[in-house]
């Protein structure tokens, strides 16, 4: 069966169609959806010139997790938008998923968080304490509690770590 030119151009506008179609599906997803793409995948939200956020992500690289970055002005509006409490803040936030991650969260308790799939919200750390990672200074590191922040706000210790005096 030949091909007439009128064959082409619906198969050429189809295609082009298609391609619109699924662009605008992928742009329309909400961030969680497009965030939770890839099970390993954390998206971030980081002010541009913090030197702490860019080693938390070296952090999460180095552990595995394929991490995307958006450089915004103030991270506060994106942690408003995901639902999770100023009182929980830190210097950037991320979505590992549909959990929000803020602050200094280990790589660790990330991947805990991924095989045991509490009801909650997030995961944070709250503050910039010294020692956790990207915080790192030597071997010192502050006592820190990585917090399970629940379904209804409240939180609970998911993992502490003990201060360390440096050496």
């Amino acid at each position: 069966m030949a091909t007439t030119s009128t064959d082409l151009v619906s198969r050429r506008s189809a295609v082009r169609q298609t391609f619109w179609l699924a662009g605008t599906t992928v742009l329309g997803q909400p961030l969680g959806v497009l965030a939770a793409s890839s099970k390993d995948r954390v998206t971030v939200w980081k002010t541009p010139n913090c030197d702490c956020c860019s080693e938390w992500v070296s952090h999460l690289r180095s552990n595995g997790f394929e991490v995307v970055t958006h450089d915004v002005k103030d991270t506060a509006p994106m942690r408003q938008k995901l639902g999770l409490a100023k009182k929980f803040g830190s210097c950037h936030t991320g979505l590992l998923g549909s959990y929000v991650l803020e602050g200094h969260v280990p790589a660790r308790e990330m991947r805990r968080l991924l095989q045991e799939k509490p009801q909650a919200i997030a995961l944070a750390v709250p503050g910039m304490p010294t020692g956790s990672p990207g915080m790192e200074m030597g071997n010192a590191r502050d006592a820190q509690d990585v917090l399970l922040v629940l379904n209804d706000g409240n939180s609970r210790v998911y993992q502490s770590y003990p201060q360390k005096p440096s050496t």
